[in-house]
């Protein structure tokens, strides 16, 4: 076994590390990006590691509400040889959810998970959509 330099940093960092780990609450966010595009909102969500099965999304009202699962990694620290050097891959269950205005088609939300990102698109509802109104004009008749 090679001998590593002592370094309090490292201890302190390690430390820290697993004192957040404990104190953090048992559902975590998850990073996201939202913007609209053309007569879309895309939402972005970041979700690394998580097995596309266990990502659920529904809507409640005007209530988008997204969950997934990211499992431990399967190690057996107890066989000879086996030893953790570094965890910070944090497992557990994601949650996010986003208000929703009016004017958005829900009936028409699309999800698509690549490259462990989630992507939503959510398109605008079609009487929502700006549009131009044409004057008409009237001859009057005198009699």
């Amino acid at each position: 076994m090679a001998a590593h330099p002592y370094d309090p940093f490292r201890e302190i960092d390690r430390l820290v590390g697993q004192l957040s780990r404990a104190a953090a609450p048992e559902t975590r966010t998850m990073p996201m990006d939202l913007y609209r595009q053309g007569d879309v909102y895309v939402v972005k969500v970041d979700l690394p590691g998580v097995s596309p099965d266990s990502i659920d999304i529904d809507v409640d009202d005007r209530t988008l509400t997204i969950r997934a699962e990211r499992r431990p990694v399967e190690f057996d620290a107890s066989q000879e040889g086996n030893s953790w050097l570094s965890r910070e891959r944090v497992a557990g269950t994601y949650a996010r959810q986003i208000s929703l205005g009016p004017g958005l088609d829900l009936s028409r939300i699309d999800a698509n998970y690549r490259d462990g990102v989630l992507t939503l698109t959510i398109p605008v509802a079609e009487e929502a959509k700006p549009r131009k109104i044409t004057v008409r004009t009237e001859q009057v008749i005198e009699s």
